[in-house]
Parts: C-alpha cells; structure tokens; sequence
C-alpha cells in the first residue's frame, strides 16, 4: 500500500476534477506483477493501468488501491467491472470513496465473490488525496499556505528588500509545490512589490498551474506584467463592483472574476472566491502571499496546511509572515499540529495542518 501512496503522488497537479490514485496488482504468490496511477483526468484510472501491465498475472492475485475502486461509469468505465473480469480475488483499499455516484465499489466486488479489505494505510493514503476529499467534503479547494521567513518571523526587511530569504534549494522546493496544485495564489501587494510570474520552473513534465492574483480594485496587475504572459493561463479577481472599464487592460491576456467584497475589511470575500475557483475545477491552492491575504484566509478558517520555510538568520525588523487573521488574544490562536520538519539545504521546512481541536471548532455553527 505504501508503494500504492508513492505512485498515487505523481498524478498530484494533473488529475483535478478527479482523485489522485495508485495501485500495486500481485500476482497468486504475493509477487508485483503491476503498478498503475491515475496519470489525467479523463484517462484510465489507476487500477486500469496496473491490470494492462499486469495481464493475466492478476488472475487469482491482489489488487492493492489507494481508494475503494469506483462503481460508476463517467467518462471512463467503472473500475469494479475491471477488477473482477481481470479474475482477481482480493481488493484492499485504503480510503473509502465519499462520494455519492461512485461509492458502494467495495460492496460490488463483495458481491461477486472477491475477498474485500479497507482502511490500510488510510490515513496516508488520505493525506496525499488531500485536496480532492477536502473538496468532496467541504465544496472548496484545499488550500496550502507556504510563505518563507527568518527565524524571528519575517518575510523581508525593513527597508523591504526580500531577495533571497531562503536558499535556492527551498525555492526549488516551492516549484515542486506549485507543480502539485491546481491554481497558486497571491494578493495585489506581492503583485505590486514583487511582479510574480507564478509559474513552475525545473520540474520536468509538470502541469502549470492557474495563475490567480487577488487584485480588489484592478489595479495592482499592470499591462506587462509576467503574471499575464503565456507560459501559464492566469485569473484576475476583482470586486464585483468595480466599473466595466476598471478591467479593460486585463481581458486580453487573463480571465477576470468579478467576486464579492469582503463582508468587514478589505479584499474579497475569501468564501467567494473559492467557489469561483472550484467551480473552475480548482481542487488545491498554493497560497503563496502576502501576510495581508493570508491573514484574511486565517480569519476565514481556509487554510489546511501550512508550509513554512524557515532561514537561519535573524532581520530584527520587517514584516511579519501573517497580520490579522481574526486573532487579537492568545486564546483565539489557531493551533497546528506538526505533521512533518525537514531540512532542505541550510533551511527547515515546516508543515502543520489545524489541530483537530482547531477543526472541529472551525466546524461548528455559530449562534446568530
């Protein structure tokens, strides 16, 4: 099941609307006979690929998935259909499938005789399938926020100079993040400061994302810009109120959604603009900036993973990594529970998700 979450992990950037998936096939003496995974949307799914390179080895073997194969026919045919006229006897899954049209996979195989096991391995293979069940779940995208800083919190100096904070090699890391998501965010103050292009660089075959700048009053990407070439398409959010004409100099070159002010505060509406993204086929989002828009996604409780990359140096003064996010006292922080620490050349990277205690509060109704 592990070498299943391994290959999983390479459809991540390149299946939205759809799952990440990975299968290992055994033969009848427990031998590796095929590997697949689902590679785009549209194509074959994972078990599909691992019975072609297995053939008639599957006969009497395993099938080991990463999620409980699907029982409905979309634009490609139900993977139980598959499973059993490949004559297998055993499907482990690890990760149940919560959606309505394709679910009930693990009953059909039952049904037709084949030995059924789920729950292997589900919370890795759940972590790495993270962005599509968040979406299933909850009707939004997942979302990452990564940002880089010194070890005393922040993210340039006070005369505002940020290049370089953090090594080469953890911004070859970032490429490798954005290769895994579906669209990479910013805010107009990283679009005014930095004019970020967005796109991913040195991850040989990678999907470019959707390049998305939150840019309220259309007035922070300027013609010119490198968020508006052609090596990635690109989306400008703005306020839906704004005159038709505010947007002129963008139509050529970037799709502009037109999303709600924020009820309090500046921007945009954080839920607003998710559920544009989603109904684009957004499944995850790369939040990469700046403290101001984080924040505003702190506040919205939006973030389901924090990616920080951590400097050993120290600047004294400048900004910080968030501002706001709806914290005023110790008791409102938004707690995380480390899920991994990892040196990346002279740099630590740190990622944390909301501690259930987090969620579960996040989660419940307010009293009006």
């Amino acid at each position: 099941m592990r070498r299943a979450v391994a290959l999983a992990a390479r459809g991540l950037g390149s299946t939205s609307p759809n799952p990440v998936v990975g299968c290992v096939v055994l033969d009848a003496l427990g031998r590796t006979v095929g590997e697949g995974w689902h590679q785009r949307a549209g194509g074959p799914h994972a078990e599909v690929h691992a019975l072609t390179e297995a053939g008639g080895a599957a006969r009497g073997g395993t099938a080991v998935v990463t999620l409980e194969p699907c029982d409905h026919t979309g634009r490609t045919g139900p993977c139980t259909r598959a499973l059993i006229e490949a004559g297998v006897t055993r499907v482990v899954y690890a990760v149940a499938d919560p959606t309505p049209d394709a679910r009930g996979g693990a009953a059909t195989l039952a049904a037709a005789g084949i030995d059924v096991e789920g729950g292997l391995l589900a919370a890795e293979a759940a972590e790495v399938n993270a962005a599509w069940l968040t979406s299933v779940r909850h009707g939004r995208p997942h979302v990452r926020w990564k940002y880089a800083a010194t070890l005393d919190g922040r993210t340039a100096a006070a005369d505002g100079t940020s290049r370089w904070i953090t090594s080469a090699e953890a911004r070859a890391d970032v490429h490798r993040l954005r290769a895994e998501a579906d669209a990479v965010l910013v805010g107009s103050g990283t679009a005014r400061a930095d004019d970020p292009h967005l796109a991913v660089r040195g991850v040989p075959g990678a999907v470019q994302p959707l390049r998305v700048v939150a840019d309220t009053e259309a007035d922070a990407v300027k013609p010119g810009a490198r968020v508006l070439d052609d090596v990635a398409p690109t989306v400008v959010a703005v306020a839906d109120d704004l005159p038709g004409d505010a947007t002129a100099h963008l139509h050529e070159h970037a799709e502009v959604l037109r999303i709600p002010r924020a009820a309090a505060g500046r921007g945009l509406d954080v839920t607003a603009l998710l559920a544009a993204l989603h109904a684009r086929g957004v499944r995850s989002v790369l939040l990469e900036g700046g403290a101001t828009l984080a924040g505003a996604f702190v506040a919205a409780r939006a973030v389901d993973r924090v990616t920080a990359y951590l400097a050993p140096a120290l600047l004294g003064a400048g900004p910080a990594a968030l501002t706001g996010g709806g914290i005023t006292t110790v008791t409102e922080a938004l707690r995380l529970a480390v899920a991994g620490v990892e040196r990346i050349g002279p740099d630590l990277r740190v990622d944390a998700t909301p501690a259930p205690a987090a969620s579960a509060a996040a989660s419940e109704p307010k009293e009006s």
